[in-house]
């Protein structure tokens, strides 16, 4: 009994460590990662799920599938206050992170073509909260940040391009005319001569 009652301590305090270092992973990764969707995925079945997981590390997005009470000590551990999320965590939720902001909104939405989940929850991008399913498309059309740079610098060049084929035309009409009025002057001189 007492070699029970040993091993039942042990089992009990591995258990709480760990949740203590699950608690500690999901942090880590709140703290490293800026973008996160909270996603329902229940009902989905053991094909379903492995189809999802697939599409999700084909677009380099981590999918777990988190116990509500283990992400709210991460959340609560973190400098962001997350407690505007603290109502989306029943049922069924998983994590999804990525570097991205959109592609798990993309993810979710293809998925979506053929299933009824996964249903977003919430998502934390770039510090602000979007509560419920109806932000998925919003989300989903959101551009990187690499996107937004291309598209300011495609802005920018583009006058600069425009200014310099002006020049390089008008430089062309220029000298086309200088050459004309050489070629005449030239032309005129011989004639005189």
């Amino acid at each position: 009994m007492e070699f029970l009652l040993n091993h039942l301590v042990i089992i009990n305090s591995m258990k709480k460590e760990e949740k203590n270092n699950i608690i500690s992973l999901i942090d880590n990764n709140l703290k490293e990662n800026r973008n996160f969707y909270l996603a329902d995925i229940s009902g989905l079945n053991a094909e379903q799920t492995s189809n999802l997981r697939r599409l999700c590390f084909k677009r380099e997005v981590s999918l777990s599938v988190v116990k509500n009470t283990l992400l709210k000590k991460a959340l609560e551990l973190n400098e962001t206050d997350f407690s505007s999320l603290y109502n989306t965590l029943s049922g069924n939720t998983s994590i999804m992170f990525s570097e991205s902001t959109s592609i798990p909104a993309k993810v979710i939405k293809e998925f979506r073509k053929k299933n009824e989940k996964p249903i977003l929850k919430a998502a934390h991008i770039d510090d602000e909260f979007y509560i419920g399913d109806e932000h998925l498309s919003a989300l989903a059309s959101l551009k990187s940040k690499e996107e937004l740079i291309g598209d300011i610098i495609t802005l920018l060049d583009s006058p600069i391009k425009n200014v310099i084929a002006s020049l390089k035309s008008s430089n062309a009409k220029i000298s086309n005319l200088l050459k004309s009025i050489e070629e005449k002057a030239s032309s005129n001189k011989n004639a005189s001569t």
